[in-house]
């Protein structure tokens, strides 16, 4: 590996601005990219990771975590890109620890890519989880692996119609056969380089009162943590009482990651009193 690798012309990729990636626990001396890798349990999500990584990887512990970690890596178009396998969940409500670093890792972590690894012959159930990451970030690709089991099933699925609906690409592919790879690797690196910007519908059904509300906490979350990357996502979790959340922000763990002044996040934690 060649620890000289001239990353200059990445500069202004959201991985190399985020130090908070360090205390994830990736290191990005030597990459251009960095990509996460969530998906439900049982969607092939470890054999999409093993064919994008030729088994270049390694694994261990999330930092100050029980939970399992898998890293590796890939070239495409003379980049380098860093993979960092999520623990497998069915949501970032953050109700597990397998949640909880999931979340933390999206949100926090600014992943140049988010791909989201679906079932095709269980789309409905899968989408809960990619809706979740779209609310948190626009940089996602679709995976829409087991593509070959849906066709044995009889089912069809419009990946043009469905990559519309979502403002985001969508790439059928069969993992245990090596199927849409190229396709893959071509989206994860035009949503990386910026050549291509997703567009997710930003469609509301909140009240007039709610919005009021998430307008001005966002405000204030915005104020407190100048870096954090999605202050309207964290207005709702609070607002819905999300008790990680609010844990994260009374004990100054929310600071850390996003880089704030400590005294700051003390004088914000104080009107989580008016959180339920």
């Amino acid at each position: 590996m060649n620890s000289q690798l001239d990353t200059s012309n990445c500069a202004d990729c959201p991985a190399h601005h985020a130090a908070n990636l360090k205390k994830l626990g990736v290191d990005m001396s030597e990459w251009d990219y960095v990509i996460a890798l969530a998906g439900n349990p049982n969607v092939g999500k470890s054999t999409v990771f093993n064919a994008l990584t030729g088994l270049r990887q390694h694994t261990g512990n999330w930092p100050g975590k029980t939970v399992a970690r898998a890293e590796g890596g890939f070239e495409y178009a003379d980049k380098r890109f860093k993979i960092v396998d999520l623990p497998g969940t069915y949501s970032l409500l953050a109700t597990s620890l397998d949640e909880e670093v999931a979340r933390d890792f999206v949100l926090f972590g600014n992943p140049d890519v988010t791909v989201v690894v679906v079932d095709a012959t269980r789309l409905e159930r899968n989408l809960n989880l990619v809706l979740q990451v779209l609310e948190i970030t626009d940089r996602v690709v679709v995976c829409l692996n087991l593509i070959d089991e849906a066709e044995r099933k009889g089912l069809e699925v419009d990946e043009r119609r469905l990559a519309r609906d979502l403002g985001v690409p969508v790439v059928p592919t069969s993992a245990r056969f090596g199927q849409g790879f190229e396709e893959l690797l071509a989206s994860i690196h035009d949503v990386a380089s910026g050549k291509v910007v997703c567009k997710p519908p930003r469609t509301s059904n909140e009240s007039p009162k709610v919005r009021e509300a998430i307008d001005s906490l966002t405000k204030e979350i915005q104020l407190a943590y100048p870096k954090l990357s999605n202050a309207r996502w964290v207005a709702k979790r609070l607002l819905d009482g999300d008790e990680g959340i609010i844990a994260a922000m009374r004990n100054g763990q929310l600071g850390e990651l996003a880089e704030i002044p400590t005294a700051t996040t003390q004088e914000f934690a104080h009107t989580l009193d008016i959180i339920p």
